[in-house]
């Protein structure tokens, strides 16, 4: 099979593609024949080992001290199973399936043998199998942040990075909720997450969205990048700010907010788990949420999608075929 192996840790050439033989599955596991998967901007951090200096040596010590020890990343994908263990009864040859490996990695392949009780669903019947790849990590991520905030009817919410992985699902899912919804983007997507339901689409190049005098219910920032201090003054009394990418200021923020305040950080994120993906498919086979996908790159083409990623101008998702599909 092919695959996308990184032999170092560093810029995108160090991606290769390689020829592997087929994984064989375990009797607890399925074998996935991977049509579509993506690449994040957490999987460009992970390559070149971009984290903060208190998680470099934990990381380093679970992913590998000089190089990658799992060498094929990857962590979203949908595709088909193509085999089942002897104690598998979850799923069938021939299922179109959807899921997330989390630190297994190794969906940047054209196969992948998974854990049948893993996070791994049936995919939405209406989803073709780009569509299905972007669902996990930012409809996971957004779905578990948004409960979290227990938002309700009518609350206000504010969601910065609003046009990126997690960002287009979390717009959807808090429409859905019954929220009021103000999405902080780059001014060449703030046309998309009004398509997506919001009600209001701020460009950060041109306002500060904790100078207007507006105060929400919710700040979700789903890129790490909203001015912490700031934004916490933009909150209401009783308001949630949630970080799905959380800084040592803001895991420690949320420790003394929760003393000091009625406020509330939340930094904790998501799990990975069936019973949110099959949550998902219900909502996109109803057509509450849809994908966005800003382009796909075949499998050969992984080092220019991670340059792509790395510009930090994608709306949406950036999805990998390995049935060659052009980038477009």
């Amino acid at each position: 099979m092919r695959a996308i192996e990184a032999r170092a840790y560093g810029p995108p050439e160090v991606l290769e593609l390689v020829d592997l033989p087929k994984p064989v599955p375990k009797s607890n596991q399925v074998l996935i024949k991977i049509h579509a998967a993506t690449v994040t901007a957490g999987d460009c951090e992970m390559r070149r080992f971009d984290f903060p200096a208190f998680m470099w040596l934990p990381l380093r010590l679970a992913l590998g001290l000089t190089k990658p020890r799992q060498k094929i990343f990857g962590q979203e994908f949908a595709g088909e199973v193509e085999s089942v263990g002897a104690q598998v009864t979850a799923f069938k040859i021939g299922d179109k399936v959807f899921g997330n490996t989390g630190f297994g990695f190794g969906a940047w392949a054209e196969y992948k043998a998974v854990s049948a009780k893993g996070a791994i669903a049936l995919s939405p019947a209406n989803a073709s199998f780009e569509e299905a790849a972007c669902i996990p990590t930012g409809g996971q991520n957004a779905l578990h942040f948004l409960r979290r905030a227990n938002i309700t009817p009518g609350q206000k919410i504010l969601i910065y990075g609003s046009s990126g992985s997690i960002g287009t699902f979390a717009v959807q899912i808090a429409k859905h909720f019954g929220a009021h919804v103000t999405a902080v983007c780059t001014p060449l997507s703030t046309g998309l997450v009004k398509s997506l339901g919001a009600d209001v689409a701020i460009d950060h190049t041109v306002e500060d969205f904790t100078k207007n005098g507006e105060r929400y219910d919710v700040i979700f920032d789903t890129i790490g990048k909203s001015p912490y201090p700031r934004s916490k003054q933009s909150l209401t009394p009783n308001g949630v700010y949630l970080q799905a990418n959380p800084k040592l200021a803001h895991m420690m923020g949320a420790v003394w907010t929760g003393i000091t305040r009625k406020q509330k950080v939340v930094v904790a994120m998501a799990g990975e788990t069936t019973r949110d993906l099959d949550t998902l498919r219900e909502m996109f086979e109803a057509g509450t949420i849809t994908s966005v996908i800003d382009r796909t790159y075949p499998l050969e083409q992984m080092a220019d999608a991670h340059r792509y990623v790395e510009k930090g101008t994608k709306n949406g998702h950036l999805v990998i075929s390995t049935n060659g599909r052009p980038a477009g």
